[in-house]
């Protein structure tokens, strides 16, 4: 677990093994069993899942009881509750799809490791400008592109995830019914056997 961590920051940053021991104290190691529930709205949580085997979602339920997928976490992705982060409850859910792995990171982790390795703030900011782009990106899509326009985006972002997460969980993240994701991959089969 703590090796595929390691090598996630090798390729961002410049760090020994001595400066990740030093780093990985703090770090736990959970196992999720599938459909377990790990978050869920008005609890408080400060943590941080980096996934090192499995898959996680990000989701809340609107009033008529619909869930709308926020995010998907495969390996090598982070996932956290942000409102948790400023004592909030949280708004949404987060459960494993799949058996899960992670490595469970404190709130104040990247602070007090970037103690030992000072890089790891300029990491911190580039992930948390990441994310914010990511999320504008998000909207945009949502609010302005085609249903197959989002599900080729979508399968750009998570290349893995079309055979591991049902299609239903795909089609509310692109804020489509499952009918219309049906008709998407028709039509973009149809599309590629007749060029």
């Amino acid at each position: 677990m703590f090796e595929s961590f390691k090598a996630y920051l090798r390729k961002k940053i410049t760090i020994t093994d001595e400066q990740f021991d030093l780093i990985s104290g703090d770090i736990k190691v959970k196992t999720f069993e599938k459909n377990q529930q790990i978050l869920s709205p008005g609890e408080i949580s400060n943590k941080t899942y980096f996934v090192t085997d499995g898959l996680l979602r990000c989701y809340s339920v609107d009033i008529k009881g619909k869930a709308n997928v926020i995010q998907f976490a495969p390996e090598l992705w982070w996932l956290s509750e942000r409102n948790s982060f400023f004592n909030e409850p949280s708004e949404f859910f987060i459960d494993a799809i799949e058996p899960t792995t992670a490595l469970i990171l404190p709130k104040n982790y990247f602070n007090d490791a970037a103690e030992h390795v000072p890089c790891l703030h300029d990491l911190n900011n580039n992930m948390l400008n990441n994310s914010i782009r990511f999320m504008q990106k998000r909207i945009n899509m949502l609010l302005s592109a085609t249903a197959e326009e989002r599900y080729l985006d979508f399968i750009k972002l998570y290349p893995n995830l079309t055979l591991r997460v049902p299609q239903w969980m795909i089609a509310s993240y692109l804020g489509i019914t499952p009918e219309s994701l049906s008709r998407v991959r028709k039509d973009l089969a149809h599309k590629h056997f007749k060029a």
